[in-house]
């Protein structure tokens, strides 16, 4: 069993790799010209290029796309990279391995409603192009006639990556309340969720993957020793950022890093 990985070197895919090569998956890799991985097949290319996409794809049983544009002010890049990047792919993957397990990781931040924690069924219309364009690109793999699952993970962190030491900095340029609380998900728990995409128990499924307890800005500042400023001021959409898990749990996903404490303790940050 082959998998291609795009995005194999960015903050999720870095991490993703190594424990897919530690458990014995056979992976590919579409890089940047003059990028090599240890352990992993590199091909060389972009999502713009059809031609090294069919040759990432040729023989693969399946793909895990990680590869998206975020933050930047660019937002025609945002809707090119995440979207027409991944409709390339797509396309490539319906030609060359029709038969394949597109995996697709999506975001929690597809939900800006509010009002509940967010649920794979929700009606969604997010304004941020960074959301907006991967609910388009979701849709695009949803009618694809792909073997599909798409993952929707919330605030990714751990194993260095510094994501959560820079989430005070980020809060203050957003403006978020110290209040709302964040679902999370380390990215040891990232790999356990997409082992269990590769095995086929999510096909055809929109999934939340998140630990056990969403937690506050407020405490999680604190947490990495930069506390932010404190606020008795009501929260107007207090469930923005905090999803529902229960599909994910009832469809046999377990985090083994259950919450940021939890991390914390056993060094995981």
């Amino acid at each position: 069993m082959t998998i291609l990985v795009t995005g194999a070197t960015g903050l999720v895919g870095a991490r993703l790799l190594p424990r897919l090569l530690a458990a014995g998956v056979d992976c590919r890799a579409l890089v940047r010209a003059g990028k090599t991985l240890d352990g992993v097949n590199c091909v060389e290319g972009d999502l713009f290029d059809s031609s090294t996409l069919a040759r990432a794809v040729a023989g693969i049983s399946g793909i895990i796309h990680l590869a998206a544009v975020f933050r930047t002010q660019d937002t025609d890049l945002i809707w090119k990279s995440n979207l027409e990047g991944t409709q390339n792919l797509i396309s490539a993957v319906k030609t060359h391995a029709p038969n394949a397990r597109f995996i697709f990781a999506s975001t929690s931040m597809v939900y800006e409603s509010g009002s509940h924690p967010g649920h794979e069924d929700d009606s969604l219309d997010p304004k941020h192009p960074y959301s907006a364009s991967k609910v388009a690109a979701e849709q695009a793999l949803r009618t694809s006639d792909l073997n599909w699952a798409i993952l929707r993970f919330p605030f990714v962190y751990g194993d260095g990556d510094g994501h959560l030491e820079a989430l005070p900095k980020l809060a203050s340029a957003h403006k978020l309340h110290p209040a709302t609380r964040l679902s999370t998900i380390h990215h040891r728990d990232v790999a356990t969720a997409i082992q269990l995409a590769l095995n086929g128990s999510l096909d055809g499924k929109i999934i939340n993957i998140t630990d056990e307890a969403p937690t506050s800005i407020y405490e999680l500042a604190k947490l990495v020793g930069e506390p932010v400023e404190s606020s008795s001021e009501p929260l107007e959409t207090p469930w923005r950022m905090h999803v529902d898990g229960t599909l994910a749990r009832s469809l046999g996903f377990k985090p083994s890093v259950r919450t940021v404490y939890q991390a914390i303790e056993e060094r995981l940050l």
